[in-house]
């Protein structure tokens, strides 16, 4: 195979209603480009016909395709990582399986990268998604921008383009979870970002749940910043110095007043409210505790059962 300019990664995972419809849109993308390019379709463990489906995509474009084939379940940041860790070319696209941003609009991210930015994110141009999802991401963004200082307005957008020098730098972090487009925010020089369509998903249904989307912004908050732990540090100082003043409040009044059994419902809403603050804590402390415990073990990210791909 030429070496490619430009590589395209993108996950799979039981989308098999969908893929014809990716293949019919993206190659005709990809060869208006006018430069070499290769696909790079990675299988996420996909329980339906996926995988049939990529093998007899490679047969027919075997000098363009290269599929991956996990042998189960990773999750989609992983089976990206796998393309990142195969991918060839210079700029790499990542891009979602289900056509929610049109293949189309790679042609805008590399032109923006002709400028000479070396990493161009995407800012969906009308969000086709439910009422709830639209304004929790906004939420999150907000969050996550004060907390860890990176600069994403849709972090939800996969479309996205990387140059290879921070390719190489993703490549040579070995971090069981992360968050790619902070990780690659946090190592460019010059990004960008760029307007790109939204496409109402037309087959098939989101992977991400409200419970996977929280488990993503706590993944990228405790990945890049210790200001969780600042805030609850901080927070339990005020509350100590309170309960201390309170504390002295009581002695005075029973001193003053004398023994009364009023307040005692007061006294166990207090209570509460300290003890939720300290489970919480724990928690915030065994976030971090836990990704710890990931990395020590030293297990691998992945694991490939086959590589689909034509030899020179």
């Amino acid at each position: 195979m030429t070496k490619p300019i430009v590589s395209v990664v993108i996950p799979v995972y039981n989308e098999e209603e969908g893929l014809q419809a990716l293949f019919d849109r993206l190659y005709p993308a990809l060869d208006k480009l006018g430069v070499a390019y290769e696909a790079i379709f990675v299988n996420d463990g996909s329980r339906d016909r996926s995988a049939a489906i990529l093998r007899e995509q490679f047969q027919k474009r075997p000098d363009v395709t290269r599929v991956i084939l996990f042998n189960g379940n990773f999750g989609q940041h992983r089976a990206i990582m796998a393309g990142f860790e195969h991918s060839r070319g210079e700029r790499i696209v990542t891009l979602d399986a289900d056509l929610q941003n049109p293949p189309e609009d790679i042609a805008t991210l590399l032109a923006k990268m002709d400028e000479g930015y070396d990493y161009v994110g995407s800012i969906r141009r009308s969000r086709n998604d439910s009422a709830w999802r639209h304004y929790a991401s906004r939420a999150m963004n907000r969050l996550r921008e004060r907390i860890t200082r990176i600069k994403m307005t849709d972090q939800g957008c996969m479309l996205r383009a990387y140059s290879r020098p921070i390719i190489d730098a993703i490549n040579d972090c070995r971090e069981v979870n992360t968050f790619i487009p902070a990780l690659a925010y946090t190592f460019a020089q010059n990004p960008a970002e760029v307007v790109v369509g939204h496409e109402e998903r037309a087959v098939g249904e989101s992977k991400y749940s409200l419970y996977s989307l929280i488990r993503l912004n706590f993944d990228l908050m405790t990945g890049f910043s210790v200001v969780p732990l600042q805030l609850f540090s901080f927070t339990g100082m005020v509350v100590s110095l309170l309960s201390a003043l309170f504390v002295v409040f009581l002695v005075v009044r029973r001193l003053v007043i004398g023994p009364e059994a009023e307040g005692v419902f007061t006294l166990f809403a207090i209570a509460f409210f300290l003890i939720g603050l300290t489970l919480f804590g724990i928690g915030l402390l065994g976030e971090y505790v836990g990704r710890i415990y990931q990395e020590v073990r030293q297990r691998p990210r992945y694991l490939i059962q086959a590589i689909l791909e034509k030899t020179e």
